[in-house]
């Protein structure tokens, strides 16, 4: 979450190694899931045919290994790093970065909940059309599509700090900035369009999916956990350096 002039630790190059490693980790997952999203422009089917494909993937024990590995990684990396942090005055990138990257939990939180968790505890196999159908019905297909935006964001600006040092990168500034614009618009599209597709079709053909007692708990104290974190970090680092003075 934090790039390698912000970081106040010291530059060993096993730290820096695991947060590229574990940020091209979530990049490619990020990726990955919006062009998932952007199947949904051309039919619902081929979109759940491809999420089909995903859950394969980052369902098994391999996948979810890896996925949640990385995301551990990189979350403890970045409290870290504000931990040490001696000071805020950093570029306008840097701030804009910081927030999609630490934002991105708290949104995703009930989406991982109602999908990944429900499908570990037997309670329900995410489908885009149960999803969708359930957004529909709670009116939170805005919340949905919020998540698109800070994790990619969050990416682009991590891989674009870790590559601006080569020339060849440089130049293609202003067709990265193009793709990073054109994904999410895609992503966008493409679940307003499933979304289309599933509201003319029958609830009874759907069916949502239920949010039980044991989900509300767990996206409530995921929620709790993640905030008490950050702010933990935020204060222990300025507690530490008082106690030292």
């Amino acid at each position: 979450m934090t790039p390698r002039h912000l970081s106040a630790e010291p530059a060993g190059i096993p730290i820096r190694r695991l947060r590229l490693a574990s940020g091209i980790v979530l990049f490619v997952y990020v990726f990955a899931h919006l062009l998932n999203h952007a199947l949904g422009l051309i039919s619902l089917n081929l979109a759940e045919r491809a999420l089909s494909i995903a859950k394969d993937v980052w369902y098994s024990v391999p996948g979810t290994l890896v996925l949640y590995g990385a995301a551990a990684v990189h979350v403890f990396l970045a409290l870290r790093t504000v931990y040490s942090r001696q000071h805020w005055r950093l570029p306008l990138i840097e701030y804009v970065r910081l927030g999609a990257g630490f934002s991105l939990p708290l949104l995703l939180i009930g989406h991982v909940v109602t999908t990944r968790l429900a499908f570990a505890m037997d309670i329900g196999n995410p489908r885009y059309a149960s999803v969708v159908q359930t957004l529909m019905s709670s009116g939170n297909e805005g919340w949905q599509l919020a998540l698109l935006a800070p994790g990619w964001v969050h990416g682009c600006l991590g891989l674009w700090l870790t590559l601006v040092r080569y020339e060849s990168i440089r130049k293609l500034r202003w067709s990265l900035v193009f793709i990073m614009a054109l994904v999410p618009c895609l992503a966008a599209a493409g679940f307003l369009s499933m979304r289309a597709e599933v509201a003319i079709q029958t609830v009874a053909q759907i069916g949502g999916v239920s949010i039980s007692h044991d989900l509300v708990f767990w996206r409530r104290f995921l929620t709790f956990a993640y905030l008490c974190a950050v702010g933990c970090a935020l204060l222990a680092g300025p507690i530490r350096r008082a106690v030292r003075k």
